[in-house]
């Protein structure tokens, strides 16, 4: 083949130019590749000098056809792109020309520019093409625009029998972001799983009032990852979405009732106080309703009416008290104070119920003013020399810090630790609840070994082994049925016992549970007998 004469070439590019000869142009430019930079760069700067129409094209082609050359003349893509955006009834008709074979940089470049006037010829497209690339491509820049007009064109794809581009479907909705879009992602879910949570991370995102309902509805799925998924958003989205929560305290679904208020105590607004009173008010016959209600008060600042906290301390459910325990603490003031003070001096078995509540629940404001007190300290001494070390390490550090020596001398002279103790581990991302359990499994001559994330857990389990592990179900991350999936890998049912620990209610989570290698369930609130019982069928002697 004959050496290309660079001269000639530059020439007929030049003549084409003037002609308007498209083809011949094209076969000029075929050979781009086979020629210097320097030519190379003569033959582009001739082209760029073309009238748009004419010279977007034949850029277009090069793009198409040399991809590599391209690569290395990033110029070649730079100047068509910047005609695009400079000449948009160009871009227009580039769409919409069927000559054009490849139109990824117009559909990318309407996209970019949010270009609305390209909607319905992007809607075209979509109808006239069977190529699964081409569709995506054009669904996704369709978000990109965010043209309302888009809506119905989308949400046919969010049944498509390809998953890509359901999900680019799902993306895209989320961008054009308005409430008939939100309504259509909310009809698509309930059918799978994984999708339902991709469209929960657009509603996450979105935050209109359609998108903060879907995802307070989800606080009432039937799977915990999803249900994990709503509470770990609502918390992110914070006071937005206090309004939306807040009407799920009229409901009378226990599980509903405790997910809200583990998510507004969570939140931590000051709107979610009043709301969350009148609740308790009515007296919820689930004590687990009670037991949330008192610990997102514990994380709240009750301005005034704390005294109404008082009453927690007489439910009839230890975990219940010990939350509205920790209520009290976070708003002590000297009306509770003078309050609790005379529910404890009668001495009875109100009062000493009391004393062990405060011990176990280390709320160390409440436990000071009292302190001073002889029949305070009679009473409290009859639980101390049997709590949990940590329990009595922690009050002995504070008496002294606070000038009551003789209180922490007593306590540490009565001091009563017994032989080595089975270890049985406890996951729950409940502070609270880890505190219950480490008084609890102390007091049934167990070994304790606490963990707020089940993530510690797994990495302790992969060294030791206890004789039990507890575990939460709702827990963010990693659920209590992963956990078990995950412990599972490492023992046996037969050789390491899990008890799934929790307020949930629903079959569904029961059957989950199951098959990922739970041995029981036990339903919160637990009693140190009741757990007795529970952890009694896998140890024996206890």
């Amino acid at each position: 083949m004959a050496a290309l004469n660079a001269d000639h070439m530059i020439e007929e590019i030049q003549a084409n130019i003037q002609t308007g000869d498209a083809l011949k142009a094209r076969l000029v430019l075929d050979h781009l590749g086979e020629v210097d930079k320097k030519t190379q760069n003569r033959l582009l700067y001739e082209l760029s000098r073309g009238e748009v129409a004419f010279t977007v094209p034949l850029l277009n082609h090069l793009l198409t056809t040399q991809p590599e050359l391209c690569t290395d003349l990033p110029i070649i893509r730079e100047t068509l792109i910047s005609h695009l955006i400079a000449y948009p009834d160009v871009l227009l008709n580039c769409l919409v020309d069927p000559h054009l074979a490849d139109k990824t940089v117009m559909i990318e470049t309407a996209g970019e520019l949010k270009f609305e006037e390209a909607t319905p010829v992007l809607v075209g497209l979509l109808a006239a093409t069977n190529k699964t690339a081409t569709i995506k491509l054009i669904i996704e820049n369709l978000g990109l625009i965010g043209d309302p007009e888009s809506i119905n064109a989308l949400t046919d794809y969010l049944y498509a029998a390809d998953r890509e581009l359901i999900i680019a479907a799902i993306h895209a909705l989320g961008q054009v972001g308005t409430n008939t879009a939100m309504h259509r992602l909310a009809e698509r879910m309930g059918t799978d799983n994984e999708l339902d949570l991709i469209i929960l991370g657009v509603f996450s995102e979105v935050q209109d009032q359609v998108s903060l309902e879907k995802l307070n509805d989800t606080l009432r799925s039937h799977y915990a990852h999803m249900r994990i998924y709503a509470k770990d958003e609502l918390v992110r989205i914070g006071v937005k979405a206090v309004p939306v929560l807040i009407e799920n305290l009229k409901e009378s679904d226990s599980d509903l009732l405790i997910h809200t208020l583990n998510v507004l105590g969570e939140i931590g607004d000051e709107s979610a106080i009043m709301p969350i009173r009148s609740l308790l008010n009515t007296m919820p016959r689930n004590p687990n309703v009670r037991f949330a209600a008192y610990e997102a008060l514990a994380l709240l600042p009750l301005r005034k009416g704390a005294y109404t906290l008082a009453a927690g301390l007489n439910d009839s459910e230890d975990h219940v008290c010990t939350a509205a325990a920790r209520a009290i603490d976070r708003n002590f003031n000297e009306i509770l104070a003078a309050g609790i003070k005379n529910m404890v001096r009668a001495q009875n078995d109100e009062a000493r119920h009391i004393v062990k509540i405060i011990v176990n629940a280390q709320v160390d404001n409440l436990f000071l003013r009292l302190a001073k007190e002889d029949y305070f300290q009679e009473l409290a001494l009859i639980y101390l020399p049997h709590a949990h070390r940590d329990i009595r390490q922690h009050y002995i550090a504070l008496l002294n810090k606070e000038g009551l020596g003789e209180f922490a001398a007593r306590i540490a002279g009565e001091e009563r630790e017994g032989g080595t103790r089975i270890k049985v581990c406890a996951v729950d991302d409940s502070r609270m609840i880890l505190n219950i359990y480490k008084a609890t499994l102390h007091e049934l001559g167990f070994e304790p070994v606490l963990f707020e994330f089940p993530a510690g857990a797994l990495e302790w389990l992969a060294k030791e082994k206890p004789a039990l592990v507890l575990t939460d179900l709702n827990m963010p991350e990693i659920s209590g049925i992963e956990l078990t999936r995950r412990i599972r890998t490492l023992y046996p049912s037969e050789s390491l016992p899990v008890i799934m620990v929790t307020t949930q209610s629903d079959v569904q989570d029961h059957e989950a549970a199951s098959a990922a290698g739970v041995n029981d369930i036990l339903i919160k609130p637990f009693s140190a007998e009741s757990l007795r019982t529970a952890m009694g069928k896998y140890i024996k002697g206890h």
